[in-house]
């Protein structure tokens, strides 16, 4: 198993932790990552993500998240939502560097990250998440 997968199955376990070496990404670098595995997501979900923003936090974030998606998924939406503010998708860049000991796991973790986060604004749950090795 090498070290992006073991951090996977850790995650997975609801154990994050820190690798106790935090590899230094510049958050400019950090950005460009983000809006990667963004622009990455297949052309044709981008019209049917609605009234959702996506951010980075450079601080560490709640513990033992990576990311957090904030709102109402689009399988709970009805027609009385409306006027509401957008979903907030955060990525958490300390946490994903404490976990990585290179950057080439930390783009790959903010890709997953990312998909994850993307798969709540869809209404995909933690536990489907995890059947299909998300």
């Amino acid at each position: 198993m090498d070290s992006l997968e073991h951090v996977a199955a850790v995650a997975r376990q609801g154990r994050l932790a820190d690798n106790g070496v935090v590899i230094d990404v510049e958050p400019e670098r950090f950005e460009s990552m983000v809006e990667a595995a963004l622009d990455a997501m297949p052309e044709e979900l981008g019209p049917m993500m609605r009234n959702v923003a996506a951010t980075l936090q450079h601080y560490p974030g709640p513990p033992g998240l990576l990311g957090l998606y904030e709102g109402v998924p689009l399988t709970s939406r009805s027609t009385a939502y409306a006027g509401v503010l957008p979903d907030r998708i955060t990525i958490y860049r300390q946490a994903i560097c404490a976990i990585c000991w290179n950057e080439f796991e930390v783009r790959e973790q903010v890709r997953r990250t990312v998909i994850h986060e993307i798969a709540h604004h869809f209404g995909i749950g933690d536990d489907r998440l995890q059947e299909l090795g998300w």
